[in-house]
Parts: structure tokens; sequence; C-alpha cells
């Protein structure tokens, strides 16, 4: 176990509903603002371990929101809040619109092309901030959930290859919660509709996140 931010050191979650998880958005900063999944669980977890450690932990993610929805706010709520790390949750919903009736149809092109923008955006105007990508995930034996495969594994692949050139860490969640439904945990204990976490599904992300900054 070791320290990884330094005191006064920013970390920005990043996402949809998945990151925003019903956050307070009158309250811009402290524990309010980080919502009821992950990025509060890893703000907890944290903080227990590290109880005298300051750091500033905002969540700017926004239910419903796809790749270009992060490109739309990324003056306000990627530049503006100048993050030392960013973490980055974004794609299930470029999948999930293609299936439920809506007429923005989006394809993994288009999903890589926005996500590439935002990140070289992100690496010109704030070289110093580290980023953080969580692949995007559907338990795809959901039965709402079983025709996705083929659009969802498009999308991953792109994920991970931009992954590869602009993250400084990866997080393989697709695998890591399907492995764990598998396994581990009842996969409606994880996530009861195949999107969004249960209790245990976010405390996962979380573990995994501090597992990937070596923190444990």
């Amino acid at each position: 176990m070791k320290r990884f931010f330094e005191d006064g050191m920013t970390m920005l979650f990043q996402g949809d509903s998945v990151t925003d998880t019903g956050r307070n958005r009158d309250i811009p900063e402290g524990p309010e603002c980080l919502g009821e999944g992950y990025p509060k669980v890893f703000q907890q977890l944290y903080d227990a371990l590290f109880p005298a450690n300051k750091v500033r932990f905002v969540n700017r993610g926004v239910s419903g929101n796809r790749t270009n929805h992060l490109l739309d706010r990324y003056d306000e709520d990627f530049k503006a809040v100048k993050p030392d790390v960013i973490s980055i949750m974004i794609g299930i919903n470029n999948t999930w619109r293609n299936f439920d009736g809506g007429d923005d149809y989006c394809s993994a092109e288009r999903f890589e092309a926005e996500y590439e923008e935002l990140l070289a955006k992100i690496k010109t105007d704030m070289p110093d901030a580290k980023i953080m990508i969580i692949e995007q995930f559907a338990l795809t034996a959901h039965p709402d959930r079983n025709t996705w495969q083929e659009d969802l594994d498009a999308k991953r692949d792109a994920t991970r290859k931009l992954a590869f050139k602009y993250a400084d860490w990866f997080v393989p969640m697709y695998d890591i919660i399907t492995d764990a439904s598998e396994n581990d945990f009842d996969l409606y204990e994880l996530s009861p509709d195949g999107v969004h976490p249960g209790a245990t599904g976010h405390s996962l992300i979380a573990i995994e996140m501090l597992k990937a900054f070596d923190i444990i």
C-alpha cells in the first residue's frame, strides 16, 4: 500500500450515469458532489487509507451522456476543474442508444473519433494531467442486454486502442465485471439492469481503480 496523491492534487471523475449516480449539482465540491457510486466509494477508501492526505475529488459525470456530450462540456467540466488526474468511463450510451429507438445512430468509427478528439484536447490543454480510462461495460448475460455484444465489442476495441495511445492507466472493467458475475457474485447483485452497477458493482470499480494506481 502506498500513497498516490500529493496534498492539494485534484482528481476528476468523468462519464455518464454510472459515474453521475445522483450527485448533487448544487454543491460543486466535497463529498456531497460525488454521488452514491464508485467516485464516492473511491474517495472513502482512499481517505480511510490516508486520512491526513488532502485531495480534492470532483465528480462531473452526467447521466445519459455519450462521447459527444463530453466534448460539448469540455471547457466547463474538464478544463475549468484543472485536474491533476482524470478518470473517464464513457461509451455505454453510445451502444445503448443504438438499441432503444433513438435516431442518432453512433457507429464504432464515430465513437472512436469523438473519444480521440476529447483525449487529444486533454493532452494539448492539460499536458501534465494523468488519464485513467475505465472500459465501458454491460453484463450481456442480462436478458435485456444480450443483443448488444457485437456493437459493444467494437466500441470496447476502440476504447482499448485509445487507452494504449493516450492513457496512463487502463481498467479492463468489462472483463473484470463479467468474470465477477460468472465466479464471485450474482449478476443482479453487480448490476440489476446489466448496465448500472449495484453497490457491489460500484465497490468493485473503486477497488480496481485503487489497484490500477498501485495503491493496494
